[in-house]
């Protein structure tokens, strides 16, 4: 079922918690071992559709600068032209296009994910965690996200061949996410 726009239905209102959201990556290097990485830098709004949930609508942004992989060389090589040429790129954006309820706590995710100024679709896999409030007075949810991407269907297509056979970056990143959102105030 494909989402209606976001100002067609009466919403509510929902904030990613920076304190507890998390988007982090994972690629091979050298093919022998896993490296692991995360961005810092990351918001989103959830406007959620209570009477049809197939229509609650999910945006998301991303600062490719804030990637932190715990090696400020290698970081500031995923900056650069070679992977997410974040000085012509400054986001990293995902807008959700479908949802389907496999039950009440398995949905299908899929939406536009645009790097690089290039958008393609990409279906997450997503467990929603819980809703409830917390000790400061706030409404939150809770939801898990995985699923997996080419980086080469987004134009990042660096990588070094190596003398052992095999190459020094994977083509496929796998992704897991983590959201606490609060619920706003009408």
């Amino acid at each position: 079922m494909a989402l209606s726009t976001p100002q067609t239905a009466t919403r509510t209102t929902w904030t990613f918690d920076p304190a507890h959201t998390s988007v982090e990556f994972r690629a091979r290097h050298m093919m022998i071992s896993n490296v692991r990485g995360k961005f810092t830098n990351v918001t989103g709004t959830i406007l959620e559709d209570e009477s049809n949930p197939a229509n609650t609508y999910v945006e998301v942004d991303i600062d490719p600068a804030s990637i932190d992989t715990r090696n400020e060389q290698r970081d500031t090589h995923l900056r650069s032209a070679d992977f997410l040429d974040v000085e012509n790129y400054p986001a990293i954006t995902y807008k959700t296009t479908n949802l389907e309820f496999v039950d009440e706590e398995n949905v299908k995710v899929t939406g536009d994910l645009t790097i690089r100024g290039v958008t393609r679709p990409i279906t997450l896999e997503a467990s929603v965690n819980g809703r409830g409030p917390n000790p400061w007075g706030q409404y939150v949810a809770g939801v898990s996200l995985k699923g997996s991407l080419n980086r080469k269907d987004w134009g990042i297509n660096f990588n070094v061949a190596l003398e052992t056979g095999g190459v020094l970056v994977s083509d496929k990143i796998d992704i897991d996410i983590e959201i606490e959102a609060i619920k706003q105030q009408s």
